[in-house]
């Protein structure tokens, strides 16, 4: 099939308008929320199952890469093409398809592909009840299947990686062949188009909704977490534990459905603002928690003074965004701006990164929106941890963070209901601050190297020490992250000139040291290489590299060729 065949195949499946080819149009697909950039032949968008197992047919038989993409809102551009691949890439945009159907008792929900975590909030709320990840991701837009695939993390304590072993996807056997499987133990028929029509129009009984054994999430995480004196990090995302079919796969596998847990919401939630100049001290607290607490906190987010400032300035048009508008319009707030960088680029009379300048002149024009205790708390302590518990353990926390407060330098206080929407805002802003801030200095700034990290759970030091040899390389580095799983986010921010590539290898050297393990929630992408056991679950799902080809480092060519 030619080029000019497929597009015609696919306009036929979905429509002339739901088939996107120009570069305009495609711009915003084709480059990543963080990173990542390539061409692609064409951005189809289904809305239903069926379209979507049509339109990879057609890919199949055109021997085309197949990129499958939600909300486009992944860190490491393992969403997006890349440059370099031996034949075209047509680009499945799923977001039109984003129904959620509860299942009985709301206990469990199946989603397909476009549908969204802040959409699975909603539609859990009247039963007293919320989704895997309730912070960070949910608010921009991302997918829950992309969550899965990806076996994103979270800032919940107790929650671990999104996992599943309930899921329906198509899978691109060695032959060439492509086959439907429907994992989802719920009777749907036989034929794939029996299977993707019933579940679309839910022509399924409680009956055809087996009771299983297998998970819809993590159920062990809570216990393993606690295992403060293990010498292997509680999450990342090459942990084989959490390899399984869909979850994981990394868009190595297109994937129709999921079926997931959902969960009791908290009746009442208290917050404590902690902040100490110790590195030992909130390591103290971290190990009391997980070894004493009855019930497990249920957020601790860690954020370092550095980057509760750049956050305070450079994340400020985030925060106003959803203290007025709410986390409903970041999702278009940052399509809207990538079709406006596109538009942009084009024009070479205009300053590089003209978008992200004008937003943040506009958002300096509002006073800071963090208020005075929270900033005399960051002058005044460069650790600062955000501890949101269950009312009922209220009184033990206290308890427990007052013996702690006793035998090391470190004070707390709780927050005002005003105090914690605040710290957790400043939070949430702290990845795209440090982002905003290279691209609006990148006359001092080479790039940003973002890396997600997972520690040991037995590693007591750490925060991280680098020696002058890569300090000097950097203008800044900047440290936040769930700090009871252990797992950091750490922006290195390269100074002009620099080599980024030889910066980055001496990082995930010093890791390599330590024991960590990297990437721990946002999956390989195009910024990480895939270790070994990873490339080969990959290898073993998408044997002829059809599928999101080149993550991971690994080959760009049909077969996985050198």
């Amino acid at each position: 099939m030619s080029q000019s065949q497929l597009v015609a195949s696919l306009k036929e499946i979905v429509g002339v308008r739901y088939v996107l080819t120009s570069d305009r149009a495609t711009a915003p697909y084709r480059t990543g929320f963080r990173e990542g950039h390539g061409p692609a032949l064409a951005v189809v968008k289904p809305a239903t199952l069926l379209q979507q197992w049509h339109i990879l047919q057609a890919c199949v038989s055109a021997n085309v890469i197949v990129i499958m993409q939600a909300a486009n809102t992944g860190l490491t551009g393992g969403s997006t093409p890349t440059q370099g691949c031996d034949r075209n890439t047509v680009i499945i945009n799923t977001t039109r398809i984003s129904d959620i159907q509860v299942l009985p008792a709301q206990q469990q929900i199946v989603a397909f592909p476009g549908a969204s975590l802040f959409s699975l909030e909603k539609a859990l709320a009247p039963y007293g009840r919320v989704p895997h990840s309730v912070i960070g991701s949910s608010c921009i837009g991302a997918s829950i299947v992309g969550g899965v695939c990806n076996n994103s993390g979270g800032a919940l304590v107790e929650r671990g990686p999104a996992y599943t072993e309930l899921a329906l996807y198509a899978q691109i056997n060695s032959d060439g062949s492509l086959s439907l499987i429907n994992n989802l133990d719920i009777d749907l028929g036989d034929t794939p188009e029996q299977i993707l029509t019933n579940l679309q129009n839910k022509k399924y009984s409680e009956h055809d909704v087996k009771t299983t054994a297998k998970k819809a999430s993590d159920r062990e995480y809570a216990n393993w977490v606690r295992k403060t004196d293990d010498d292997t990090p509680a999450r990342f995302n090459a942990d084989p534990r959490r390899l399984h079919q869909a979850s994981g796969c990394a868009g190595k596998l297109a994937v129709f459905a999921v079926r997931v847990d959902t969960f009791a919401k908290n009746e009442q939630e208290l917050t404590f603002y902690l902040g100490t100049n110790s590195s030992t001290a909130l390591q103290a607290v971290r190990k009391i928690l997980l070894e004493q607490a009855t019930s497990l906190p249920v957020y601790a987010e860690y954020l370092h003074r550095d980057i509760f400032e750049l956050a305070d300035n450079y994340g400020r048009d985030t925060v106003l965004l959803i203290k007025n508008l709410g986390t409903n319009w970041l999702p278009k707030f940052f399509n809207i701006k990538r079709q406006l960088d596109a538009v942009c680029q084009k024009l070479p009379f205009l300053p590089k990164n003209t978008i992200d300048k004008l937003v943040y002149r506009l958002a300096k024009l509002f006073p800071s929106q963090t208020p005075k205790k929270l900033q005399q708390w960051n002058k005044q302590y460069q650790h600062q941890l955000i501890l949101t518990v269950k009312g009922d353990a209220h009184q033990q926390t206290l308890a427990l963070l007052e013996q702690v407060k006793k035998d090391y330098q470190l004070d707390f206080f709780q927050c005002s209901e005003q105090e914690v929407k605040a710290a957790y805002l400043l939070r949430f802003a702290a990845a795209g601050a440090a982002v905003q801030y290279a691209k609006i200095n990148h006359n001092e700034v080479e790039d940003i190297l973002a890396l997600d990290i997972a520690l040991k759970r037995n590693d007591n030091e750490w925060f991280e020490k680098l020696p002058p040899s890569i300090t000097d390389k950097l203008v800044s580095k900047l440290y936040y992250g769930h700090f009871l799983c252990h797992v950091f986010h750490q922006d290195y921010l390269v100074r002009k000139g620099e080599d980024c590539k030889a910066v980055k290898a001496a990082l995930l050297a010093l890791l390599e040291q330590r024991g960590a393990e990297y990437p721990a929630e946002h999956n390989v992408g195009h910024h990480y290489h895939a270790k070994p056991a990873l490339a080969d679950n990959y290898r073993h799902l998408d044997p002829t590299n059809t599928l999101n080809a080149g993550i991971g480092g690994m080959s760009k060519k049909r077969d996985y060729a050198e």
